[in-house]
This record gives structure tokens, sequence and C-alpha cells, in this order.
């Protein structure tokens, strides 16, 4: 915004006038604000261009972790075998704990997860010698589901989810969740121990000193998930959005209210979770690449690939991509990977006790 320069010689303003330039001045904020915004180059994701021996490249490509990164991951796959169909990438779901174990047990290229490294997986992987860069790949909100024929919980407060999920909960109705809920036995499904879903729901909603309760259905695929609360009209669940999504026709999402009195319910979709007001579910999700692997020119090429287009497709499964900048911040950084030029940032964590 230009400054404008001002007369040195002092002019005599009435208070009225003074009044309506101010007022007008703040009604001009937002527009000055956008107009700088606006002035601002905005970041660009550089679009994939394939080089001409793609069609040469040979290999395979593990993968494995979270069921939530999965669809994404494997969307990406599905259309990086259109561009090099002689590279095979498998996709595992054994959840994030699970794929990281095997990440840095030196097993898979890539892992698929739904929360960052924790600092004794880190430590795994620095003892292994396995060495990591991390790259986000999308936004994802963590739903809460119930049978599509449960049309009486529409809301659920933070409060209330604790209080269902705690290790010794008495709450075992919906009744117990609120007036006017059925006296019915709340059949619960949920992510298991190894899954990046369970500890960051656990994280926000329960604490670190609470432990969680371990009277339901796990599974680290949220597809058995979604067949146990479709199957159960008294079941609930949680899970990452895209499969609410995938499954409407099944299951009704639950709004979440952070007051207690539900005057503030959010219900999951792609705004709220964009704009942040789905809170406190709403959550970044990544994939953590070895740096040893990306040696290898598929690997590159699949990766170029992944951070290239995983704008478009994390929305085409039902999540929300990440700002420009951060793919296009993701691409500068795999190409100073590729080059030995930007460091790991399993350098920035934890390194096996001396």
């Amino acid at each position: 915004m230009r400054v404008m320069r001002t007369d040195s010689r002092a002019r005599r303003i009435s208070p009225v006038a003074l009044v309506m330039a101010l007022l007008a001045l703040v009604a001009l904020t937002p527009v000055l604000r956008a107009g700088a915004q606006d002035a601002t180059p905005a970041a660009t994701v550089t679009p994939y261009e394939a080089p001409e021996n793609v069609g040469d490249l040979e290999g395979s490509i593990e993968v494995d972790g979270s069921s939530t990164v999965a669809p994404i991951t494997e969307a990406v796959a599905e259309d990086f075998q259109e561009v090099a169909p002689n590279v095979q990438v498998s996709v595992g779901v054994s959840g994030t704990g699970g794929g990281f174990e095997r990440f840095c047990n030196g097993e898979t290229d890539i892992a698929d997860a739904s929360r960052p490294i924790e600092d004794e997986e880190a430590a795994l992987c620095a003892e292994n010698g396995v060495e990591y860069y991390r790259f986000e790949v999308a936004f994802d909100g963590i739903t809460i589901v119930v049978n599509k024929n449960n049309t009486a919980l529409t809301c659920i407060s933070v409060e209330s989810l604790a209080d269902l999920w705690t290790e010794g909960s008495d709450v075992t109705t919906f009744a117990d969740l609120g007036e006017g809920l059925p006296d019915e036995e709340i059949s619960l499904y949920g992510p298991g121990p190894d899954s990046g879903t369970f500890d960051f729901f656990n994280e926000v909603i329960l604490g670190d000193d609470v432990a969680p309760r371990t009277d339901y259905t796990p599974s680290e695929d949220d597809n058995v998930l979604v067949e146990g609360v479709s199957g159960d009209e008294n079941a609930l669940a949680y899970f990452g959005y895209a499969y609410f999504t995938e499954n409407q026709d099944q299951l009704n999402a639950v709004a979440v209210a952070t007051e207690s009195d539900l005057s503030n319910c959010v219900t999951p979709s792609l705004e709220t979770i964009a704009n942040g007001t789905y809170q406190p579910l709403s959550r970044p999700i990544y994939i953590y690449v070895k740096a040893e692997s990306l040696t290898r020119p598929e690997v590159q090429e699949f990766l170029r690939f992944y951070i290239a287009n995983t704008g478009t497709l994390s929305e085409d499964v039902g999540y929300v991509a990440a700002p420009a900048a951060v793919y296009a911040g993701a691409q500068e950084k795999l190409e100073g990977a590729i080059s030995g030029t930007v460091e790991p940032d399993s350098a920035a964590t934890a390194t096996p006790e001396s």
C-alpha cells in the first residue's frame, strides 16, 4: 500500500470531520487488507511434467500406514500407473503406528501418517539408520458417525465425547449423553491403538493423562468401522472424513460443540475443516519418505507426481487440500532432498542414545 506524504503545516480539522474520516478508514480497512494480500504473488504448484523415459522406469514402491491417508496415496498410485506402468506401488493400511514401525525398520519406502512421528518412533528410525523427509498432503476432520437410521443424536459436546471414551466410563446408552435421546445401549467402534487417528483423538479429547476405554470394537482399517456402524442402528464411531463422505448413504455425521450446552455445534464439511471452525478434530495429514529410497528414479518420479497432484486428488477422495504454498514448498523441498542439498527432517528429531 502506498504511503502518502503529509503537509508539515498544521491544519485545523473539525471534530465532526475527524470522526467521519476515522469511520471511513475503519470501513476501508478490510478492503485495504484485501488489496495488500492481492498484491502479494500467490504461490503456485508446478504441474507434473513426465520425463521422456518415464515409461522405462521399473521397480516397486512399498507404502504402509494410516488408513486415513491411504485413499489419497491409492488415488495417486492409480493415476501414476498410467504414467509409469512398470512401477508397482503397494499401499498397506496397518495404521500410523504400524506403518512407522515397518518404516523405521527399513521395510517400506513411504509411511502414510495421520499424525507426526513420535519420539520413540523417531528414535527407532535413528537406531536403524533410517533418515526421512516429511511432506504435508492434506487436511482431515475426524468425524463422529452414527447409523443412518439414528436421527436423534445430531450434536455432541467435547465434554460428552470425553465422558463417553474415558476408561471406566459409566456412559452406556444414548440417554446418558443428553435428555431426549433414546435409552438404547451404544455399540462403540473406533480405530485401534496402532492408528494415528486413535492417538490424535485421545490427545485432543481426553488429554495426555487420561486412558481411553477399551470395551469397543477396534480396527486400524476404517472400512471395517464403516461396515460395523452401517450394520448396527445403535453404533457410534469416529474416523477420517473421507470415509464418511464415501458412505453418506449409510451414515450420519454428528456435529461437535466445544461448549457443553451445545450452543456452537459445527458439522464437519470441506468448508468447516478448511476454515478451522470444526474444532478440535481438524488436523493435517502427512507422508514420510525414506531418504535412501529417494536415490531411486521410480521413487523420485512417484513423489514428484504425488506432490504435484495431491491437492486435486485429496479433494477427489473427500479431504481438504492444503494451501498452494504448502505444495509449492514441498516441491522445492523434494528437489532439494533428491539433490542432497536439503537436510532430512529426521536430523532435527530423536537420535539413538549414546
